[in-house]
């Protein structure tokens, strides 16, 4: 397939990583003057990749769409109004937009509205697996079903949502966790560290392996879930209650940023990004290797 690539930072630069490890070619378009050469640098094989500041161009000769331009409402309706105008019917044209709406972005899409949706990757999309698929409400289930194979073509694990949220599910579900930290650092409860140190070396290791639900269940026994639900589903009910509240003030700010400085004082920070991706494409390898892992 060609695929066109609208956006090539972090996000488009990603993607393009991943249509080219997979054989597609790729034509990539970004109105910034050096979006090429910094694309091209970021990439050691580009030899089935083309470049074009012509957004119509990219459009016409594209067997698939993956747009990542800035998350504003005017800026996707000028990208999609060129999209649906130029690309051949038929072509998915799918957005990465964390946060908008897909029947906000299809208002853009006069012709051919049916083949617009959000298929929102999880950062960086070359290396963690999630996509989510989600429909607006001019959605057509073939485009449904053809951004959902090819991404599963491409290693992903795309889902499909059943409803058009703010912040889709992943992020809406890191905004909970986020919440409460951040409450428990405005609290004085803990540090920024401690909370990090929490995640990182309990939850966080087994959600890594599972999700929320199945490890809940698993640690039941074997009355599974309804067992955990049925003896500690009123004292969750009780956390919650008590679970905070709170606002970005200028305090909580520079609390978190201040937390965060000190927990990579003496640390050099692409040194820890680095780690990261190294551990990261590790457990998905070793996850691949699993058998009985869903």
């Amino acid at each position: 397939m060609r695929i066109a690539v609208v956006g090539t930072g972090v996000i488009g630069a990603s993607w393009t990583a991943l249509f080219l490890a997979h054989g597609h070619e790729v034509i990539a378009t970004d109105p910034a003057p050096d979006a090429e050469e910094r694309l091209r640098s970021a990439l050691p094989d580009s030899a089935r990749l083309t470049f074009t500041h012509d957004l119509a161009e990219a459009a016409r000769s594209a067997d698939f769409v993956q747009e990542n331009g800035p998350e504003r409402p005017e800026a996707k309706d000028e990208i999609f109004a060129v999209l649906d105008e130029h690309a051949r019917a038929g072509v998915v044209l799918a957005s990465s937009s964390s946060g908008l709406l897909p029947s906000r972005i299809q208002q853009a899409c006069t012709r051919h509205p049916d083949r617009v949706l959000v298929g929102h990757p999880f950062n960086p999309p070359h290396l963690l697996p999630l996509v989510e698929v989600v429909p607006g409400t001019l959605t057509s289930e073939e485009t449904v079903a053809a951004a959902m194979d090819l991404y599963t073509a491409l290693g992903k694990r795309p889902i499909r949502l059943r409803a058009e949220l703010p912040g889709h599910i992943a992020n809406r579900l890191q905004a909970a966790l986020w919440r409460e930290a951040y409450s428990l650092v405005e609290r004085g409860a803990a540090t920024v560290a401690d909370i990090d140190t929490a995640i990182a070396n309990g939850p966080g290791l087994r959600w890594a392996l599972l999700g929320p639900f199945l490890n809940q269940h698993l640690s039941g026994g074997p009355g599974g879930i309804a067992h955990v639900l049925e003896h500690l589903g009123p004292p969750m009910e009780d956390w919650w209650a008590d679970l905070g509240d709170p606002r970005l003030t200028p305090e909580l700010t520079q609390k978190i940023v201040s937390g965060v400085a000190h927990e990579l004082s003496g640390t050099d920070e692409s040194t820890v990004a680095a780690a990261r991706d190294e551990l990261l494409t590790g457990l998905l390898a070793a996850k691949a290797r699993t058998q009985g892992m869903p």
